[in-house]
């Protein structure tokens, strides 16, 4: 371990999320890290950029000229056998996007944070979860953060999820744009050697390593494995949602077994927070979860049997998880914090709404889109989100949806 690293190794400080994230990744000891700013994203890549300049991260470090060349360049390092890293959000992940799009059926075990931010145009550089939602079925895992604290863990076991070899799969760990990447809070950096065992020897590309002893073609134009027609691509499709439902069973399995190491405790798939005795509940995903807890709490106080659930893993879907969380209400409010255009409607609500149809009992759902480009997500917000699940009617179709920030 570096002087530098083992000078922050078990400490608690106050940082952002941004750096939270920058230090789960010191914990991580990635061999090749490269980088591209864009804002809300780029003092995360600032602060990783410093720590490998002061010897707190051991890695290359590629400075290149776009997003694009960001995730193409580390491609070829994990081919290698490289641990990588690199973070993006909004435009840059739309330039980034035909790597990205090719990474998952290459089963890259890459870790890749998204600060997520709202869609353009009109001209936006604040924060939503539009460009994380827009990508959400290229074959990337997908896990979203409450807090700051969440961020740094879910950094690092995301490295263990990704490489695991029943997955082998990139994991794009999101948190909030705003929110999140700029929200300061104690943090508490975990114990190196803990880190260490918990994460194991790396071995990341054990199945297509580039290696002169074992030659491998990897096609120029597709960037993936050489095919030889339609029944390697379905063999390769196939494996790959394979590994994504494999994903489940490790991510459960990788925070519970973070939970027994370093005393902190997250929840995997989905959440239930108060949700035992609920006659309705909400749904939420990423930062906005805070003040719907406090609102939920509060009508609580006054005797209202309300709960919420908290989505952590959103691709792949924890269908079953879902499914036990709703059974257990008669009417549900989703809240996202971005929108689906072919539906009208949020893309969490439209999965709450295949969990929904395959319950015995139906129950009404509405959608609630609120927190575009960075609006805050009160609890007045979250007021008017309970009243009006509590008021549904007796039909599960989906109705208009409820513009939450439309008159702020």
């Amino acid at each position: 371990m570096s002087n530098a690293l083992a000078e922050h190794s078990g400490k608690t400080i106050v940082c952002d999320g941004n750096e939270a994230a920058a230090w789960g990744v010191a914990a991580a000891r990635p061999d090749v890290v490269a980088v591209y700013p864009i804002t809300p994203q780029s003092s995360l890549v600032e602060y990783v950029s410093q720590f490998i300049a002061d010897g707190v991260i051991d890695a290359e470090l590629m400075n290149v000229e776009g997003e694009h060349s960001v995730l193409s360049a580390l491609q070829g390092a994990c081919l290698a056998g490289a641990r990588t890293y690199t973070a993006t959000c909004g435009p840059g992940l739309a330039f980034m996007f035909e790597p990205y799009m090719r990474t998952p059926g290459m089963r890259l075990p890459m870790v890749a944070s998204l600060v997520t931010r709202d869609g353009i145009t009109p001209q936006c550089v604040w924060g939503g979860q539009q460009d994380a939602m827009t990508v959400r079925e290229v074959g990337w895992i997908q896990m979203y953060c409450e807090s700051v604290q969440e961020v740094l863990d879910t950094t690092i076991m995301a490295y263990r999820i990704a490489e695991h070899r029943d997955v082998m799969l990139p994991v794009n760990v999101n948190h909030d744009g705003n929110y999140l990447s700029y929200a300061v809070s104690r943090v508490e950096i975990p114990d190196q050697a803990e880190v260490d065992g918990f994460l194991g020897e790396k071995d990341v590309n054990w199945h297509v390593a580039l290696d002169p002893q074992r030659p491998m073609a990897v096609d120029p134009l597709t960037g993936g494995p050489a095919g030889t027609g339609p029944a390697t691509f379905v063999r390769y499709r196939k494996g790959l949602c394979d590994g994504m439902q494999n994903a489940l069973r490790v991510i459960s399995e990788t925070h519970q077994e973070w939970g027994q190491r370093f005393g902190r405790s997250w929840a995997p798939l989905v959440e239930e927070y108060r949700l035992d005795d609920a006659d309705y509940a909400i749904v939420t995903i990423g930062s906005m979860t805070g003040a719907a807890k406090d609102t939920v709490d509060d009508y609580r106080n006054r005797g209202e049997k309300v709960g919420l659930i908290k989505v952590k893993t959103f691709r792949p879907f924890p269908l079953e998880a879902m499914k036990t969380a709703l059974a257990k209400v008669s009417a549900v409010g989703v809240v996202d914090r971005s929108v689906s255009f072919g539906w009208n409607a949020g893309p969490l609500f439209q999965d709450v709404l295949s969990a929904l149809y395959q319950l015995d009992e139906k129950i009404p759902a509405a959608s609630f889109i609120g927190g575009l480009a960075g609006a805050d997500l009160t609890g007045k917000h979250f007021s008017r989100v309970i009243e009006a699940t509590a008021r549904a009617g007796s039909s599960n179709l989906p109705g208009e949806p409820v513009w939450l920030n439309e008159s702020d």
